[in-house]
């Protein structure tokens, strides 16, 4: 059998040989390997639509849609392992996830924020449900604040040193759509992606308990829909997720004149980033995760890239010296990504 198997196979390229055009058609090319050493190690099919995921200890945490939040256990991330899935109570459209101690809190559109209790992640607890911070987009926490970007209405900063019950304070009424936000490594300032607006930066050295008054530092038009914005931890550069644009480098030295000083679009809809060691790493929906090196801020690169289909959220960490990549992919669930150089146990 093993022989007529080899036969059959020799057969086979011999005749895609004698079928083969000139060495310079393009049905003889063979693409360009892009992947930087990046695989998917795993895959996990979630029950709801996957849209973000953050990681706290071997659990991930997943918003899925409709069906409220999944707990992930990834202790093994060649295996991970369903623990709880939390549905009851949670209303809305969860889209937007992150944690402050045991408790996650995420962001629901017009429902507000969901704020759950996880420290038993086999049993969650609903704490809040619809939390007036609407309609919110996305969620991030600043020190002990919760910051919600809830679109037209810009940002709203809540009180949690209880975190279960978050007490909600004063904001900032931005230009455009408030869709994701940052803060600058001085803790003075709060980076806002503002949709079609694009990018701008608010003065929050006087935070007064979240009650301040926060004046504009300076703002920037970016081509496509700003989405999400990571800040480089040692220099003033700001990396925008801008849709259909990809990615937008800009310089905000000088508080009086923002500058794009570098751009980066390979494929998909740029939805989520992070910035890690001079990587950012993109969600980009249909263009799948595309890791690109920034350490030239003026000239990002592509350094690797792994194809999915609905890619909107990501977490990443380190594995045995390797980066280790959670991706939320609503249509495939939870995609565990590394460049380790073997793949497998």
């Amino acid at each position: 059998m093993k022989i007529n198997r080899w036969i059959t196979l020799l057969l086979i390229g011999s005749l895609l040989v004698a079928g083969c055009g000139k060495p310079h058609d393009p049905e003889t090319i063979t693409p360009p390997d892009v992947s930087g050493g990046y695989n998917v190690i795993s895959k996990l099919t979630t029950p709801g639509s996957a849209q973000d995921v953050i990681r706290k200890d071997t659990n991930v945490y997943i918003a899925q849609g409709e069906g409220g939040m999944i707990i992930i256990n990834v202790k093994d991330p060649f295996e991970p392992q369903e623990v709880s899935i939390s549905s009851d109570g949670v209303r809305g459209y969860s889209s937007r996830i992150t944690y402050s101690d045991s408790v996650v809190y995420i962001s629901a559109g017009t429902y507000g924020i969901t704020v759950i209790n996880i420290s038993d992640p086999y049993n969650p607890l609903v704490t809040v449900s619809n939390l007036n911070m609407k309609p919110a987009r996305n969620v991030s926490i600043y020190g002990e604040y919760l910051v919600a970007a809830i679109g037209e209405l810009g940002i709203k900063f809540a009180e949690i040193s209880y975190p279960t019950q978050p007490d909600i304070r004063g904001g900032i009424s931005t230009a455009g759509y408030a869709y994701g936000s940052d803060i600058t490594p001085d803790s003075l300032h709060i980076a806002v992606a503002n949709g079609e607006m694009g990018f701008s930066m608010y003065n929050i050295s006087d935070f007064q308990n979240g009650f301040g008054d926060y004046p504009l530092t300076g703002w920037i038009d970016t081509p496509g829909y700003a989405e999400s914005v990571a800040i480089c931890d040692s220099k003033p550069i700001a990396f925008v997720a801008c849709g259909n644009s990809g990615l937008q480098v800009i310089d905000y030295s000088d508080t009086t004149n923002f500058k794009i000083v570098g751009s980066f679009y390979y494929a998909g809809y740029a939805k989520a980033l992070i910035y890690k060691d001079d990587k950012v790493f993109l969600a980009a929906r249909r263009g799948g995760l595309q890791i690109i090196d920034v350490s030239d801020a003026t000239r990002p690169a592509l350094i690797g890239k792994v194809n999915m289909d609905g890619a909107l959220g990501l977490d990443v960490t380190e594995y045995m010296g390797f980066d280790l990549i959670f991706v939320a992919d609503e249509i495939e669930g939870l995609i565990t990504v590394s460049n380790l150089p073997m793949i497998g146990k």
